[in-house]
């Protein structure tokens, strides 16, 4: 397909089709996309030079589109797919569209139900400061490039490797990162086996003369790697992984500070600003990743250092009026539990309060139980009504289930945002840390006690 040619997004606001819209304009196609609102992403994306369409409507695709690509969000009787479809325009998903995007480039791909926004945007920043200049593709935005994507010129591409609606299984890595492999998405998964199946297979497309690099402090990550015919790294903390990180210790800057071993040896001490045990296991993947490529280690060690996170990710909004206002993305209970023990590290001696807002029915229904054990770290739990995303259905669950299965001294079900935002201005003290998780739009919460406890409005 040529430079010049007119390629439509259905979905463009998403994380997924807007990365993909800022690499094709970074390649000079002529890029337009639609969804349901318009949001900072989609006015971001037109400050770039991309047509947006707020509501999906047929007249949306012109005549000279060459190609449609949608979101899996998209429902099947979606105006724009069936207009593209009429005129004989190719429509593909996705998955479809990221073996040709990925075309012609060394793939390096970063999968796994937790870390991997984290990880891609590591490697990434690795491969940049190197001079590598990757293409780069992040489910999320990346503070040093102010955007979840950006067109290299080099020879490496970058990608975030989801496995939602089996995404990944469009990829061809050279190097496959796995994270861990924790059930999840059980409205496209029925059981953990098939989830654990879409990995297994998702390795086997990595080429015949590359690698995957696995957590091997994972157990269902690990297995995955015994059925491949590629060549596995191991990372973790475990005596039996090819890269380790030992002497871990909670650092000045927020982070922490550890030695990377390889194999018996030594090679380098590694300070992150990132908290929490489940960054010490990114960074390492980072490493052994990097070392593939040829990254120098001093290059390796200087990125680490600075490296503030991906937005949403552990993300410090503000402290003010002695309170902190911490963002995580955190919508399954494993990173739930994670984020609350890396906040425990981080703000020690603090109090701590948990707002989550459960995201999808599925999900909550699925996990129910594990999301009731999640939250043991902190003080206060504060648990919304689910945010729906693209499910209509509510199956019979709600996010009093999850309170009403606690046992804490301070749990309660505050159905709305706005409801929370209210008590949370009246009962939240100085000294506090107020951490927000999910993966909707919970943010708006921090957003809102910011203003409230910088005296824009009254705290009651």
């Amino acid at each position: 397909m040529e430079n010049a040619s007119h390629i439509h997004l259905v979905g463009i606001g998403g994380i997924g089709l807007s990365a993909i819209a800022r690499v094709l304009l970074g390649r000079g196609y002529r890029v337009s996309g639609s969804d349901q609102a318009p949001t900072a992403i989609t006015e971001a994306l037109a400050r770039e030079g991309a047509t947006i369409y707020s509501g999906q409507r047929a007249e949306n695709v012109s005549a000279d589109t060459a190609l449609v690509v949608f979101t899996s969000a998209a429902s099947a009787d979606n105006p724009e797919v069936a207009a593209a479809q009429a005129r004989g325009i190719r429509v593909v998903k996705r998955r479809e569209f990221l073996g040709e995007l990925t075309a012609g480039y060394k793939t390096i791909a970063v999968a796994g139900s937790h870390g991997k926004t984290t990880t891609t945007a590591l490697i990434a920043l690795l491969l940049i400061d190197a001079g590598f200049d990757p293409t780069v593709i992040v489910g999320g935005i990346v503070p040093e490039f102010g955007a979840n994507a950006r067109a290299g010129k080099g020879k490496y591409f970058v990608i975030e490797a989801d496995e939602y609606d089996y995404a990944f299984l469009g990829l061809s890595p050279h190097i496959a990162v796995i994270t861990n492999v924790d059930y999840d998405h059980p409205d496209i998964f029925r059981t953990r086996g098939e989830y654990q199946n879409a990995f297994l297979e998702f390795a086997k497309q990595v080429i015949p003369d590359g690698t995957v690099i696995v957590c091997g402090d994972d157990a269902d990550a690990n297995a995955v790697s015994e059925f491949i015919t590629a060549r596995a790294v191991r990372y973790g903390l475990g005596a039996a992984n090819d890269w380790r990180a030992v002497g871990i210790q909670p650092n000045a800057q927020g982070g922490s500070d550890f030695d990377a071993m390889k194999g018996n040896r030594s090679l380098v001490k590694i300070r992150t600003r990132i908290p929490g045990q489940h960054n010490v296991l990114n960074a390492l993947a980072a490493l052994a990743t990097a070392e593939q490529v040829g990254v120098p280690i001093d290059s390796t060690r200087a990125t680490l250092e600075k490296f503030r996170g991906a937005s949403r990710r552990f993300e410090l909004r503000g402290e003010t009026d002695g309170v902190a206002i911490v963002d995580d993305y955190a919508h399954h209970p494993a990173e739930i539990r994670a984020t609350l023990a890396a906040a425990r590290e981080r703000f020690d001696g603090r109090e701590l309060w948990a707002i989550f807002q459960p995201h999808t029915f599925s999900r909550t229904r699925a996990l129910l139980d594990e999301f009731v054990g999640a939250f043991d770290d902190a003080d206060h739990v504060i648990v919304t009504e689910i945010y729906a995303s693209r499910e209509r259905d509510d199956l019979g669950v709600s996010g009093r289930d999850i309170v009403e299965r606690m046992r804490y001294r301070d749990a309660r079900f505050i159905p709305t945002l706005d409801e929370a935002i209210e008590f949370l201005g009246r009962e939240v003290k100085p000294g506090a840390v107020v951490l927000t998780l999910g993966a909707g739009d919970v943010n708006r919460v921090g957003e809102a006690l910011i203003g409230l406890f910088n005296g824009d409005s009254s705290r009651t």
